[in-house]
């Protein structure tokens, strides 16, 4: 057992040590349900549906904790119980219920056992949790690192070119003529991927056979992508072998290799999924959610509903776990309550309870819960099943929040985002700017060149956005050519010069339609707060701004004018 495991099994001891030492209480109040019920059994409903509660709750939390016989016994008295209600709803006369007393001193036998120093090695122990490496949290750096990539190819022009155009993408480019040269070079400095020509004076596939060699030398797989002049069986099979996935044939448009490159390099962190856990028995809720954060997850415990509402507004779960019985608010009551503000529609609600009738489990579905995992669960299927709603609920709201051709934030996501980074710098009392920006004279690229065409200027300067911006801040696609964006912590000047910069870059890529080759232009404004304390004002002096850079001429960066 590693260290991960063994702190991981003492905080279990400790769950299930605490469990133990709150038996006698929680057996004390069943005792004084009991007197209630038998004072009147017919009329006394409430007590008969307490103590119903504290006998599930005692069932699914002993089978949780591997205590089987308190389970056992808490099962039998719940079973009871059931038909006890069932018979007071139906009228059905009733004697005292004296068996529940006799199931009571059978608890109560069974929790002496467990408090006496030998306990451990007469109890099973809880089915031990997933030994899983948990992924370390996203951490949101304050700028991207400049991702390196090495071209080789024989054709200075065409590498030039090239290495210029993804200069103009974000990437740090060197580039070899020769392969000795790029074999000296990747041994003394790693890049992040290589492109790589297949055809060398050497021979038709001496480009991948330098690049396999590497390979073996050095023994680490690296990120590469082949460029050819030639398009047959033979040349590709060498890339092939020498572990390229992607091929592309002469001339290849940059924007087609940015984007290639931007997908064997893919190592944005996995963000963690977010759970919520509602079980008014805080030890269970810890336990299990003990099991997720071993499978890398992030779990927050609530054992009061009535806090729900603002932890889900601040937590922003991808999915909640809830428990069926809860005193106050029944699971079945809390789901339905979440299920009446529209942007929790579609958030997966799991149930989690001991409850193994089926009728009761359908019925309690129908507020449009997911499903439905009974106690107690398997670590493997527990985890299995909400990583897969979780993933789904990612991917939905990754429809509704993004646009559909840039993947940046749609028009009302970057709004709600806008204000609340707003809020977010007056509470930490630093700068923000916003930008609004807009491509110049895309009409008539569309109309010149076609919307195929339009849509790869769109996508170009949507990926410089991303990928040249820090993470934390925010880019939106406003509508049509026009782009806001949300920079977080800087000056005017800074954001100028920042903007600026990307605007330069961005005119100098160029697009192919056909035969014909063209380039595009964006125009921006500024505005900063707290110059302007609310998001509509600092979006329409940003317009503002935007407006004066197009009549000046286009191309610029304007920043608003001093207040």
């Amino acid at each position: 057992m590693n260290s991960t495991q063994s702190t991981l099994q003492d905080k279990i001891a400790k769950l299930r040590a605490r469990f133990i030492a709150q038996l006698p209480t929680r057996l004390e109040e069943a005792q004084q349900q009991l007197s209630a019920l038998m004072a009147d059994p017919c009329r006394n409903r409430m007590a008969a549906v307490e103590l119903h509660r504290t006998f599930h709750s005692l069932k699914g939390t002993g089978y949780s904790f591997g205590f089987d016989q308190l389970a056992r016994v808490a099962d039998e008295a719940e079973a009871y119980l059931q038909q006890l209600l069932d018979d007071i709803d139906d009228g059905t006369p009733l004697g005292r219920p004296d068996r529940l007393s006799a199931l009571l001193q059978r608890l109560d036998a069974h929790t002496q056992t467990l408090i006496g120093d030998d306990a451990p090695h007469h109890h099973a122990t809880p089915a031990p949790l997933l030994e899983v490496n948990a992924p370390p949290l996203a951490q949101a750096s304050a700028v991207k690192k400049q991702k390196l990539v090495y071209i080789c190819d024989d054709e200075l022009e065409h590498v030039t070119h090239l290495g210029y155009q993804l200069r103009c993408f974000g990437y740090q480019v060197e580039h070899f003529t020769e392969t000795e040269a790029f074999d000296e070079a990747v041994v003394l400095k790693r890049p992040d991927a290589v492109v790589m020509d297949v055809h060398f004076p050497q021979g038709k596939t001496a480009g991948t056979e330098a690049l396999a060699e590497i390979q073996k030398v050095t023994g680490q797989q690296l990120p590469a992508i082949v460029l050819s002049g030639f398009d047959d069986f033979e040349a590709r099979l060498s890339a092939v072998r020498a572990g390229c996935k992607t091929y592309f044939t002469k001339p290849v448009k940059p924007l087609a290799l940015a984007t290639a490159l931007d997908e064997i390099m893919d190592d944005s962190p996995f963000e963690p999924y977010r759970i919520l856990i509602v079980d008014d028995e805080p030890e269970v809720a810890r336990y299990h959610g003990l099991m997720l954060e071993e499978a890398g997850m992030l779990v927050h415990s609530l054992s009061e509903p009535g806090e729900v509402l603002t932890t889900l507004q601040e937590f922003r779960p991808d999915l909640v776990l809830l428990d069926v019985y809860m005193p106050n608010c029944t699971g079945f009551e809390l789901s339905a309550l979440i299920r009446q503000l529209p942007e929790h529609l579609s958030l997966p609600i799991v149930y989690l309870s001991s409850e193994t009738d089926r009728r009761k489990q359908f019925s309690a579905m129908q507020a449009g819960v997911e499903g439905f995992i009974t106690k107690p669960v398997i670590p493997e299927e527990l985890v299995t099943a909400v990583s897969l709603r979780a993933e789904r609920m990612r991917s939905l709201r990754a429809l509704m929040i993004r646009d559909s051709l840039t993947g940046l934030y749609n028009h009302t996501t970057t709004t709600e985002l806008l204000e609340a980074a707003l809020s977010n710098a007056k509470r930490q009392q630093e700068s923000l700017c916003m930008v609004m920006l807009d491509l110049d004279r895309f009409k008539l690229v569309n109309d010149t060149y076609g919307h195929v065409a339009g849509d790869q200027v769109l996508l170009a300067l949507s990926r410089i956005l991303r990928h040249r911006l820090r993470l934390n801040d925010i880019v939106g696609r406003y509508g049509g050519e026009e782009f806001a964006i949300v920079l977080k912590n800087i000056t005017p000047a800074s954001a100028a010069t920042l903007i600026d910069q990307l605007r330069e870059d961005f005119s100098n890529i160029r697009f192919n339609a056909g035969d014909h080759e063209f380039t595009c232009s964006f125009s921006a404004g500024i505005s900063s707060f707290p110059h302007h304390a609310r998001a509509q004002e600092l979006r329409i002096a940003a317009d503002k701004a935007l407006y004066r850079a197009k009549d000046k001429g286009r191309n610029q960066v304007v920043v608003e004018e001093a207040l």
